[in-house]
């Protein structure tokens, strides 16, 4: 009888999970690279959450990424948490360890940033305020995350306002709450701007906030890849902004997590790229 070693597992879970592009974006780099290893869409709901998690390494997963609904629960079912995903309030990225133990992470800011370097090579940071549109988990990771390289005040709208105001108090004296009404009101002199909402995903409202007071000398992002130009990025560009879609984001969140289940570091690039986009 021969001894096989066991091929790594590794997936997203979610509910739903059908949309996601990770098992494309895994899957390519698995291929391209040569190594032994599947990654898989996990639809689990919450009330199996914690079973899943209990029987998942037994199967020969090595770790799984964390989407929606599950990404702040997650912080309660695991061992071991990162300070930035214990700050956020969020993982999104699991390692199960030999020793048994879950390991959670969040690397959807420092995504959110390789993201800006590597299209927007000519943003600086501390050139100005940022306005970042929405408070939840994703809002959450890109305030640490620009706090982090310096952005000197960050301006924050959410539809629900004690949702900001509870972004604040976490963050601290750089987060200024404004209104949603007035949200347009943020863009002035602001050298970043962020949509993290889901408005202007195709199927939800549209984002509706003027960009009257938009600065074409900003940088303009939105976490939306579905459309990858959303009508804020259209209007944005025609006003002479820089604009950044969300889909690099999504590759480079996903390569620590490939790194360490896999190991090997993935390179994101245009070929990655080119490979999610035609699914």
């Amino acid at each position: 009888m021969t001894d096989h070693p066991r091929i790594p597992l590794a997936g997203v879970i979610g509910s739903p999970i059908a949309h996601s592009r990770s098992p494309i974006l895994h899957g390519y780099w698995l291929k391209r690279y040569g190594l032994k290893g599947h990654y898989v869409p996990l639809d689990i709901a919450q009330a199996d959450l914690r079973n899943a998690l209990h029987m998942l390494p037994k199967l020969g997963f090595v770790g799984v990424n964390v989407t929606i609904p599950h990404k702040e629960t997650i912080l309660a079912l695991a061992d071991i948490v990162t300070d930035r995903a214990a700050l956020i309030g969020a993982a999104n990225t699991l390692i199960f360890r030999n020793d048994g133990r879950i390991h959670a992470d969040n690397t959807d800011g420092s995504g959110f940033i390789a993201n800006l370097r590597q299209n927007a090579p000519h943003w600086v940071p501390q050139a100005g305020p940022a306005a970042v549109f929405g408070a939840g988990g994703a809002a959450r990771a890109v305030v640490a995350a620009l706090i982090e390289v310096g952005v000197p005040e960050i301006r924050l709208a959410n539809r629900t306002r004690p949702r900001a105001e509870a972004l604040r108090s976490d963050f601290g004296a750089k987060v200024i709450v404004q209104d949603w009404v007035q949200a347009g009101n943020m863009l002035e002199d602001a050298m970043t701007v962020v949509n993290t909402t889901s408005l202007g995903m195709v199927g939800k409202p549209d984002f509706r906030v003027p960009l009257d007071a938009l600065n074409p000398r900003a940088l303009v992002t939105d976490l939306v890849y579905t459309p990858l130009k959303t009508n804020l990025l259209i209007e944005a560009e025609d006003m002479g902004c820089t604009v950044v879609d969300g889909l690099g984001m999504l590759l480079h969140q996903a390569a620590p997590g490939f790194e360490r289940w896999f190991g090997h570091r993935p390179e994101v690039d245009a070929a990655t790229r080119d490979a999610v986009l035609r699914g």
